[in-house]
């Protein structure tokens, strides 16, 4: 049990110390920011389809299917398959990109995204299948390329995870009284308010403003696109 300690103690410190940019939370709350209003936005215009949490698609088209309705259920299928792509597609560029030194291939991520986003604010409703599959390629890209905070593994795109993760550290904090511990709660549950701020913004903003809002997300990769020229935080 002590060497357990020693041993979370030790990677606490190690997770904390030398963060490139593309970990620190500064960064990372752009893109939660930006997560949560991309899902807000798939729901709210392009017919209550979610662009980054799955698990949803994956729930809405069981049921239409089973329920017979298999035209409707493509609506959700499709994005689901968009997201499988991104996933592969960027461990495939940073396999091939990682070592590139003119440009970070996390940054080469961004700007397709942003690419990707700034197109579907042009895309009119009739074609709400052909936005969403993009945006979920998006937050696919978003969350493969960016997966850790402050040395912690996390997810910019959805909360399921960052709150089991969140309430952990909490937890294991009351029990072994390490403030680091609860450092890393902070970042978790920190990532879930901006998340959360994006989504309550951007569902609001999609349902008076509609396809355009998706332009926010642009400008919020864009900061993150700049902060990552800084290499490494404190």
């Amino acid at each position: 049990m002590k060497e357990d300690k020693k041993n979370r103690r030790q990677h606490l410190h190690l997770c904390v110390s030398d963060i490139q940019m593309s970990e620190a939370f500064v960064n990372n709350m752009f893109l939660a920011f930006s997560g949560g209003l991309q899902d807000a936005y798939t729901y709210n215009t392009r017919d209550g389809v979610f662009s980054n949490a799955q698990t949803g698609n994956v729930v809405l088209m069981s049921q239409l299917i089973m329920s017979g309705k298999w035209r409707a259920a493509l609506h959700y299928l499709f994005p689901l398959i968009a997201f499988i792509a991104g996933v592969i597609v960027v461990e495939g560029i940073q396999g091939k990109f990682g070592n590139a030194k003119r440009l970070h291939w996390r940054q080469g991520v961004l700007l397709t995204e942003i690419l990707i986003l700034f197109g579907v604010g042009f895309i009119p409703y009739k074609w709400n299948i052909i936005a969403t599959v993009l945006v979920s390629f998006s937050c696919a890209m978003q969350v493969q390329a960016f997966r850790k905070v402050r040395g912690y593994a996390y997810a910019s795109t959805m909360c399921i995870g960052n709150i089991r993760s969140g309430t952990e550290a909490l937890s294991a904090y009351f029990r072994e009284k390490n403030p680091e511990l609860l450092k890393k709660a902070g970042y978790y549950f920190g990532i879930i308010l901006f998340f959360a701020i994006g989504a309550g913004i951007g569902g609001n903003l999609s349902i008076k403003y509609g396809i355009s809002v998706i332009w926010i997300c642009c400008v919020c990769l864009f900061i993150s696109f700049c902060l990552m020229f800084v290499e490494k935080v404190e």
